[in-house]
């Protein structure tokens, strides 16, 4: 059976529905070339067979060099790495959100939706570009994900606009 791909959106600040927080749980902007981006990133996807798991350094150059405005998040709690958000402007006013997960050791913790929370604020709050304002904000997921992902992105107040078979 092939996978599923649901893209989910939010086209206004007002409609996330947050999870209440916890404490000492927050986003740090991670420098390009840091190598978190890369461990952490593998970390998270690995299980889910997600190709940014397995990149090569080639790979990953070449990554960079296709999106120079790609923001590198790092979930923290309590200072340490728990998992990633990767954020990304796009043309009139759009933001993506190219990758979001937890380390495996992270789940089951409770800190999936208060870190979507974060990550979703963080979106809003991104530089639009070619806009005056950020205006939408979405991410894609596909059935290969955790299987909460798709529930905790609704949770929070993303809606369905798209379903695809592969």
């Amino acid at each position: 059976m092939g996978k599923t791909v649901r893209y989910l959106e939010m086209t206004s600040p007002e409609d996330l529905r947050p999870a209440p927080a916890v404490p000492a749980l927050g986003l740090l902007l991670l420098d390009r070339s840091s190598m978190l981006v890369r461990t952490t990133q593998a970390q998270v996807g690995e299980a889910y067979g997600w190709a940014s798991a397995r990149r090569t350094d080639s790979e990953w150059e070449a990554e960079l060099r296709a999106h120079p405005l790609l923001q590198y998040w790092l979930i923290t709690h309590d200072g340490e790495p728990a998992g990633v958000s990767y954020l990304e402007p796009q043309p009139g006013g759009s933001v993506e959100i190219t990758a979001f997960g937890l380390l495996p050791a992270r789940i089951g913790k409770g800190l999936g939706g208060p870190a979507l929370t974060l990550a979703l604020q963080r979106a809003w709050a991104t530089e639009p570009l070619g806009a005056d304002a950020v205006t939408r904000v979405w991410l894609h997921t596909c059935s290969a994900d955790h299987p909460h992902a798709l529930r905790n992105y609704q949770r929070r107040g993303m809606r369905l606009y798209r379903t695809e078979a592969e």
